[in-house]
């Protein structure tokens, strides 16, 4: 007996045994093409649903800023901006009085980045030797620099007494973030809101408490 002989069903005919094994082959086929499209919709899917990341974009942020020194600056993100943290010494705070009469708006009156009202004064913070701010330039996006040691240096005066240079087009900011006098950038530095939860914690974009 040949080998396709002993594989007829009973009654001698092929046409059961194809039919029956292409069912079988297109069943598999369809489970294999579920499974497939359901591997590749799940990732796709997932591309809608908002990630941690977004969702914490407009969030409050709170932060621990024990470490920092005097003289030191830390740098969190808040929707997506550099906001600046600084801890300044009583020489940094002293050198406000020297720069008043420097600055383009000494007193925050500008409004393209309103100043909350606890932060206008001289040191534009709540506490003045804690100073919260958008590390960005007002001019156009730039983020500007540490120049906290005073003196002559490049691109900037001789009687610099400390603060930040935008290397984009050369604005410079006191260590309150005021804007020197006849400067590309229009503004200060923009205090975002903020408010305290300790000596040594805050919370960026939220000032209930203030």
């Amino acid at each position: 007996m040949s080998d396709s002989a002993a594989a007829l069903p009973p009654g001698g005919s092929t046409e059961g045994a194809v039919d029956g094994s292409r069912r079988t082959w297109i069943a598999i086929t369809c489970g294999a093409g579920a499974i497939g499209g359901v591997a590749t919709a799940v990732p796709f899917i997932s591309t809608f649903a908002p990630s941690e990341r977004a969702k914490a974009a407009g969030a409050p942020v709170q932060v621990d800023f024990s470490a920092l020194k005097p003289g030191e600056k830390m740098t969190v993100e808040w929707r997506g901006k550099p906001v600046w943290i600084i801890r300044r010494t009583p020489e940094q705070l002293a050198s406000l009085k020297k720069t008043d009469s420097l600055v383009a708006d000494p007193n925050s009156d500008r409004k393209a980045y309103p100043t909350p009202a606890y932060a206008k004064n001289e040191w534009r913070s709540i506490k003045p030797d804690v100073f919260v701010a958008v590390g960005i330039c007002s001019h156009l996006g730039c983020s500007p620099t540490d120049k906290f040691t005073p003196g002559p240096q490049p691109s900037l005066p001789d009687d610099w007494q400390g603060g930040f240079l935008c290397p984009c087009h050369g604005s410079t900011f006191d260590m309150a973030g005021r804007v020197f006098k006849n400067k590309p950038a229009p503004d200060n530095l923009e205090v975002p809101p903020y408010m305290f939860l300790s000596d040594t914690s805050l919370v960026i974009g939220e000032d209930k408490k203030a």
